[in-house]
């Protein structure tokens, strides 16, 4: 029997086709190694924008509102801000403390810087957030505090300056005065 070359190359052909091995490339890609998990950063918040008074503290518009003195179990407290509204600062004397608590309403961290400015100078403070609704920053003063002298004897305003916070001017009126002396008494 004659095979011919045509017929014999085929035939060798199919037996290699048939063969177990296959080329690498055929084979199965292997698995791909199991995914480390990752730390995620937590998305920063950014705080909103404040936008501050322009010019020399003594030209910035006073807030809106007037003071209101009142005395309650703890000793007494000026208020001063609009009729309807939360309070925007709060003096108190805690006599039980003997400290002068001086509040600005807002919201921040639990810790900041509170900066007063009367016309005889300036002071800066730590402030911590009340942790309260509404919120406000408030720094704790002894009632001797020099500053206190300054705010009442200030040329119709003093400035309060809370970091994270609009700073504002509020005029300076017998009741601011009066709960300090209150609380010296």
């Amino acid at each position: 029997m004659r095979i011919t070359f045509p017929l014999a190359l085929a035939m060798a052909a199919s037996i290699t086709a048939c063969s177990a091995t296959q080329p690498e490339s055929a084979q199965a890609p292997s698995p791909p190694p199991p995914a480390v998990p990752q730390a995620v950063a937590p998305p920063v918040v950014q705080a909103p924008q404040v936008t501050q008074p322009k010019g020399v503290w003594t030209d910035w518009q006073i807030a809106p509102g007037q003071w209101v003195y009142r005395q309650d179990a703890r000793g007494s407290l000026a208020l001063f801000g609009q009729s309807d509204r939360d309070a925007t600062v709060i003096i108190r004397c805690d006599e039980n403390r003997s400290q002068i608590f001086i509040s600005r309403a807002g919201a921040v961290t639990t810790e900041t810087r509170m900066t007063l400015r009367a016309s005889s100078g300036l002071q800066g403070y730590r402030a911590r957030s009340n942790g309260d609704n509404p919120s406000y920053a408030a720094i704790s003063l002894d009632p001797d505090d020099m500053m206190l002298d300054r705010i009442a004897f200030s040329r119709g305003r003093f400035a309060i300056e809370t970091t994270g916070l609009q700073s504002i001017a509020v005029p300076i009126w017998a009741e601011f005065t009066r709960v300090v002396e209150d609380c010296r008494a």
